[in-house]
């Protein structure tokens, strides 16, 4: 139980300061691209490789339940693409070439066919409902 505290305290930390840093780039440098969710995507993912090797890899003496709150908790609800990320990256390094790009194409084209589809349902429910409040 105590892991699920601190890995969910780590979740508000990281959700917080994801939109800190995104609203701020917005308010900095506008919304015709987008900076924020690139920032903390690419922040992210150098955190996720930096605190991974560190605290997994070599073993820096901290607590697993300090561990999940940093890298799931934290990182996890700050992006969730640090974690592709890191697993393509495997993927390149264990020689798996195809499955990296792979990974790479399913994912983004499954997330941008996903964001589609989420907003085609919402329309057409909208519009249903519409019609049935006529």
């Amino acid at each position: 139980m105590n892991q699920l505290i601190v890995v969910a305290l780590g979740g508000a930390c990281g959700a917080i300061t994801r939109f800190l840093v995104s609203s701020g780039l917005y308010q900095w440098l506008g919304r015709d691209f987008p900076y924020g969710t690139l920032v903390v995507n690419v922040v992210g993912s150098f955190l996720m490789g930096l605190l991974t090797e560190a605290l997994i890899l070599h073993r820096i003496s901290i607590g697993m339940e300090y561990r999940a709150a940093i890298l799931i908790g934290f990182i996890g609800a700050f992006t969730t693409f640090s974690t592709f990320s890191l697993e393509t990256f495997y993927l390149l390094e264990q020689g798996s070439l195809s499955k990296a790009v792979l990974n790479i194409a399913v994912s983004v084209g499954g997330c941008l066919f996903a964001v589609w589809l989420g907003l085609l349902c919402c329309i057409k429910s909208l519009y249903l409902w519409n019609i049935a409040l006529q």
